[in-house]
């Protein structure tokens, strides 16, 4: 899509890692949590509006990064959400949740404690997309607009 261009709240909220086949890849800028955010390369702002086969990858993306996250990082549960009262841009948070992380049960949105990725660990995570995920992971194509 040529006219895509990332919300301005998740541009500077997040770190953009990179691409996967359908979808800008995004970390909240939180080491806090595992806290990653796909956000779908359209102008529609609800999955059930995405075209049945962009759905389908959709759900690709998600299973992807979901099994990511659960392998490679100290957790008990996968929280995935798209709510988009704030940020109408289509985007689904993927959340690894565990009951030592600082706001648990709560939900983590609207929480204000942070702590900001060091540039070491930002290069290991991508390091790790890029050998876990492969192909599907794209760091030379971002889009932001």
């Amino acid at each position: 899509m040529n006219n895509f261009k990332l919300d301005s709240r998740l541009d500077n909220d997040c770190i953009t890692l990179g691409k996967l086949n359908n979808s800008l890849l995004l970390l909240m800028n939180n080491a806090l949590l595992p806290w990653f955010i796909l956000v779908p390369i359209t102008s529609e702002s609800e999955i059930i509006d995405l075209p049945l086969n962009e759905q389908h990858q959709l759900h690709d993306e998600i299973n992807l990064l979901g099994s990511f996250v659960k392998n490679n990082f100290k957790i008990s549960k996968l929280n995935i959400a798209a709510i988009g009262n704030v940020v109408k841009q289509l985007h689904i948070h993927i959340v690894g949740r565990d009951p030592s992380d600082y706001c648990w049960p709560n939900v983590v949105w609207g929480t204000t404690e942070r702590e900001p990725y060091s540039e070491l660990r930002i290069n290991e995570i991508i390091s790790s997309l890029t050998k876990q995920i492969g192909s599907a992971f794209n760091t030379k194509t971002i889009i932001k607009g």
